[in-house]
């Protein structure tokens, strides 16, 4: 994953004034820039988008251009939800999990092979709530006799906006981990949708209980954006577009965000050092975040996740075999392949992404809080 670029921590980098506006002016978090106007509302166009993506057969996805990428970060969920089920399981043995913003239900299987105990997804897609109650009871219908499988609820809300626990069954329910899974930085348009995100989160975790996710890395797109020579950047797979550079709020930094075949709908940036701040309001503490360059330099020395990785299909074999091809004909989506066996001595076959997918996969970093009390 060597064309992942970081910035070291104490680099001058391009979001240093937005560093400097934090620490200079913490009076200022409470109130909210003035919002671009983004026509129907933010929340909708988020809404709208997930709820007209077709849901499509395991061999549709598979002509995806960007199949190993989503299949390669769908390993990386995979194993940080593994491990924090593994925390809590040493101290519980029936786990309680919130999926803020579930989707179709694409954890549903991460969440059966964990045996927990409840399940609540929420999520702002109505459609998509469906979708993943459908999955669920597929699920259930489709278990082994005497398999116990999680009980779950499912919940359409704009949770930047609605408080869940007003909606659960249970208003007593309490959860051991919540799992936001590239959502969070959709409520950063302001200070208090990115806090209602927050709370939702939270509040209701058991004290030892996680916070994780995926988000994208504002550093890392501030960056690529400084060294574009416009304001947009991206390859043949992803592209990123400001509507300026030189400015980044701390709330309602929009960009537009384009992924192949998944993703086409306005984002906005989050400032982790702010998230982290604004975590402690809820007695959170942060236990890491990684971008996922270096969370898979890690993790990929485990030999069960490196096996797991094997049949997820996360990278593609290269060269192809005679069976297969590559997700793209260009050789300079390989160059970097070619050099690692060259320099390195590596044995082909070797497991790698094009070179456009490493590249739009690394913009995203993991992270995990505890709750302290």
């Amino acid at each position: 994953m060597a064309e992942n670029s970081r910035l070291s921590a104490d680099h001058q980098s391009p979001t240093s004034s937005l560093k400097r506006r934090h620490e200079g002016d913490s009076e200022e978090l409470g109130s909210s820039p003035k919002k671009q106007d983004t026509g129907e509302g933010h929340s909708q166009k988020v809404a709208t988008h997930y709820n007209a993506l077709q849901e499509c057969g395991l061999a549709e996805r598979n002509k995806s251009r960007i199949v190993h990428m989503r299949n390669f970060n769908n390993w990386m969920k995979s194993v940080l939800i593994g491990e924090i089920l593994e925390k809590v399981k040493h101290e519980r043995r029936d786990v309680s999990v919130l999926d803020l913003g579930c989707g179709k239900g694409g954890d549903l299987l991460k969440w059966r092979k964990g045996r927990i105990s409840k399940l609540v997804c929420a999520d702002i897609a109505d459609v998509s709530v469906d979708q993943c109650r459908q999955r669920y009871e597929d699920m259930k219908r489709r278990s082994h006799p005497g398999e116990r499988i999680f009980s779950a609820e499912f919940i359409s809300a704009d949770c930047s906006k609605e408080l869940l626990s007003d909606k659960l069954r249970d208003p007593e329910l309490k959860f051991d981990i919540c799992s936001c899974q590239f959502v969070y930085h959709y409520s950063f348009e302001s200070h208090d949708q990115a806090d209602m995100m927050l709370k939702n989160a939270c509040e209701r975790l058991r004290p030892g209980g996680f916070f994780i996710g995926t988000t994208p890395d504002a550093y890392e797109l501030v960056k690529r954006l400084e060294a574009s020579d416009s304001n947009s950047f991206g390859n043949e797979v992803y592209r990123v577009t400001f509507q300026k550079k030189g400015e980044y709020p701390l709330f309602g930094c929009q960009y537009d965000f384009h992924l192949e075949g998944v993703v086409d709908v306005p984002e906005f940036l989050v400032y982790f050092p702010l998230f982290v701040e604004m975590a402690k309001k809820y007695n959170m503490r942060l236990v890491y975040k990684k971008t996922f360059h270096d969370f898979f330099d890690d993790k990929i020395k485990d030999e069960q996740n490196r096996s797991l990785l094997q049949r997820m299909q996360g990278l593609e074999r290269y060269p192809a075999d005679d069976r297969g091809r590559l997700a793209t004909d260009d050789p300079q989506e390989y160059q970097h392949a070619e050099k690692i066996v060259k320099t390195a001595g590596v044995r082909l076959p070797l497991g790698t992404l094009s070179k456009s997918e490493w590249e739009a996969t690394s913009i995203y970093l993991a992270f995990v809080f505890e709750k302290m009390s």
